[in-house]
């Protein structure tokens, strides 16, 4: 019970604060360019001191003293393990300062539409999504849901900001990838995405 509750925690801290980070990142994307070596810093200390922070106020209402049923136990490491492939694949095919937006501060570099994102066009999403269903899994509560749903909403508020900066950036090119590639799952299950 101790190793779920670590796991989920280790998880929810690293994975809960990123749309804030990207958030502050693409909110003052002028503001940083300028100071991309202190926005990382400011928007990384920022985002994670305040995660950190909001999970060990709340620690005892996050993280369940019952134990999770033995199925949930089995997809929550699933999903996590999942994140664990996506990320180090993406970092693999991104590299680490790509990783941290350095390229969206500094407006430079080339579009990247290979490797997974040939399939998605935000794998890392996909992975962070998997981890966070996956902590709450083991954490075997359900007001970690509410949590997970208000923490979707930030990302699919940083996704549109990132692709709107990503078209300004990179114009038809982006465009012509964004209609061609589905967003998060491999398949489109409509056809009416921009």
């Amino acid at each position: 019970m101790r190793l779920l509750r670590a796991v989920a925690g280790f998880f929810l801290f690293i994975e809960l604060p990123v749309p804030i980070y990207w958030l502050i990142l693409h909110s003052f994307k002028s503001f940083w360019r300028d100071r991309v070596r202190a926005a990382f810093w400011i928007a990384g200390l920022t985002a994670w001191t305040a995660g950190g922070m909001l999970l060990w106020i709340c620690r005892s209402l996050l993280l369940a003293a019952t134990p999770p049923l033995w199925f949930a136990i089995v997809a929550g490491w699933a999903l996590i393990g999942i994140e664990i492939y996506l990320f180090v694949r993406v970092e693999r095919e991104l590299g680490a300062r790509r990783l941290v937006g350095h390229a969206e501060l500094s407006g430079t570099g080339e579009m990247f539409a290979g490797g997974l994102y040939a399939h998605v066009r935000h794998p890392r999403y996909i992975g962070m999504f998997c981890a966070v269903v996956g902590a709450a899994l083991l954490a075997g509560t359900p007001r970690l849901w509410a949590i997970l749903a208000v923490w979707w909403v930030f990302a699919l508020i940083v996704i549109r900001l990132e692709e709107r900066e990503l078209a300004a950036r990179f114009g038809a090119t982006y465009v012509a990838y964004r209609k061609r590639v589905p967003a998060f799952l491999p398949f489109r299950l409509w056809n009416g995405e921009k």
